[in-house]
């Protein structure tokens, strides 16, 4: 729990339904921020540290020590709020489910030193927690069957490793896994990958490129990925069948 945010609201006065009714939330948004591990949007934290009258630091003291770059932290605090993600990638694994190892050898070759290398892989697993944490969202992951095909630098015990990690990620209560079989041939997921949050204020999906990837929240844009989103679940199997998939692919690393 995070105790120093309680304080505070006792010592302002504020309940979850006082505050959630002047930031314009839901109740059940702030309930969520007294999480451990749970951090506002920067507009939340900014406005609830000026209701409370404490600085932002002092309430959620983690935005001092984050290690993933500034440019996705926006898109990690909407993954803290999330009531549910549902996610599709065509060429990795889903940064949420990545063991270290993995992370690390998808940004090598990129310029980064060796100890900005092992930052980036730490600030991804750390986000693992929303996961197994109590109230955290529920994650529907797709992914092609080549992810899991696919050696990174023909390391067959990295890739042991991570795939037998999706096997254990899939059975968590909070996550679903489902496999795009490599004999569906062309299909809307060829287009690229892309993660669809839902909030208690509605949806804002980020999407995914070779650049700086971008979060979307227009009307529009959104209707086009929930499109593309139903159309390429339609794709994939079952969640007990992309099971087995996965445990005969972990095998064929070893």
């Amino acid at each position: 729990m995070n105790h120093g945010l309680v304080a505070a609201m006792a010592q302002a006065g504020e309940t979850a339904d006082s505050l959630a009714g002047q930031i314009g939330v839901d109740p059940k948004t702030v309930q969520r921020w007294v999480s451990p591990g749970r951090m506002p949007r920067p507009r939340h934290r900014s406005q609830v540290a000026a209701i409370l009258s404490r600085d932002v630091e002092d309430l959620w003291p983690d935005v001092l020590k984050r290690r993933e770059p500034v440019w996705f932290r926006p898109w990690v605090d909407i993954e803290r709020e999330a009531l549910s993600l549902r996610a599709f990638q065509l060429a990795w694994v889903p940064g949420l489910l990545q063991t270290k190892a993995y992370a690390r050898a998808t940004v090598e070759g990129e310029g980064l030193s060796p100890s900005q290398a092992d930052e980036v892989a730490a600030a991804r697993t750390a986000r693992h927690a929303i996961l197994r944490g109590h109230g955290g969202p529920l994650f529907v992951a797709v992914i092609d069957e080549g992810v899991l095909r696919r050696s990174l630098y023909g390391d067959r015990t990295l890739m042991a490793e991570q795939v037998g990690y999706l096997v254990e990620c899939a059975q968590l209560p909070a996550v679903q896994i489902h496999v795009v079989p490599s004999d569906v041939g062309m299909y809307p997921g060829l287009g690229g990958p892309f993660t669809i949050a839902e909030m208690n204020e509605g949806r804002v999906a980020y999407v995914d490129s070779q650049a700086q990837a971008q979060i979307v929240e227009q009307g529009p844009d959104l209707a086009t990925l929930e499109r593309r989103w139903e159309r390429i679940r339609g794709e994939a199997l079952p969640r007990g069948r992309s099971l087995d998939l996965l445990r005969e692919a972990a095998a064929s690393w070893t």
